[in-house]
């Protein structure tokens, strides 16, 4: 068995780094063509204006802030201009926490607009796209959050389990379309925006709380999402599949 995505175009939201970014270079290395998201418009042109020329016809990025509902539009009026898209990867989210009596509208907005409706809006027009080849292969990155919560994760479990509903439903109408949706929802992950907002001290304290005892790579997410994406995976549809080293079985 092989992954191989030649010929094939995959969009991935919030790929500039992180998770997202693993996702879209293993995607690249295997082949695919990229549209990328990200919200810094200056980083977005950097990006775009440095690609080496082995990536510069295969490469797209685009600046898109999730946040604004008009922006969202704009972004799925871009995409409509494409003739295939084979793979979705809905990656993009944000997270601000606090507890529910001390949280604030804007906050609920941002994060269900970002983490939810961009989502439902992408994948309305996405689909369009998939339905006319007949192929598709959409990933939802969800959290450990839209499985279990804990305090100060409201708003955002709100949205992570809502993403898990919009994928069961997603996945019954355009499974007979070999359009097959399912989500990953991983755990605690090693990026340089853990150890920039968690002390060393912090992450050990989580890490002691994973069966596995420690927090994943990018790349041990990633694996799961290239399969989910791929022409290997062809009869499973509606699923989430949990990557966190146990943590939700505690």
């Amino acid at each position: 068995m092989k992954f191989d995505f030649s010929g094939q175009v995959a969009l991935v939201t919030g790929g500039t780094r992180g998770l997202g970014k693993q996702i879209a270079d293993d995607l690249f290395n295997l082949g695919s063509d990229l549209i990328i998201t990200g919200t810094n418009s200056n980083h977005i042109k950097e990006l775009n204006h440095t690609l080496i020329p082995e990536k510069r016809k295969r490469v797209k990025y685009i600046a898109a802030d999730f946040r604004d509902a008009e922006n969202i539009k704009q972004f799925t009026k871009q995409i409509m201009a494409y003739e295939r898209i084979d793979v979705c990867v809905n990656n993009a989210g944000i997270n601000r926490i606090n507890y529910i009596d001390e949280t604030l509208l804007e906050d609920w907005d941002d994060i269900i607009t970002v983490n939810l409706k961009a989502p439902f809006m992408i994948i309305r027009e996405a689909a369009k796209i998939m339905k006319k080849r007949n192929y598709g292969r959409i990933v939802n990155i969800s959290s450990i959050f839209g499985v279990v919560s804990r305090a100060k994760r409201s708003i955002y479990s709100t949205s992570k389990f809502g993403l898990r509903g919009l994928t069961l439903a997603v996945a019954n109408e355009l499974a007979k379309y070999n359009i097959l949706v399912n989500s990953v929802s991983p755990g605690f992950i090693l990026t340089e925006l853990t150890k920039r907002i968690l002390t060393r001290e912090e992450m050990t304290e989580l890490a002691d709380q994973v069966p596995i005892r420690r927090f994943a790579m990018p790349d041990e997410i990633s694996r799961v999402v290239i399969f989910l994406a791929s022409s290997l995976n062809t009869y499973i549809a509606g699923q989430n599949i949990i990557v966190d080293g146990g943590y939700v079985n505690v």
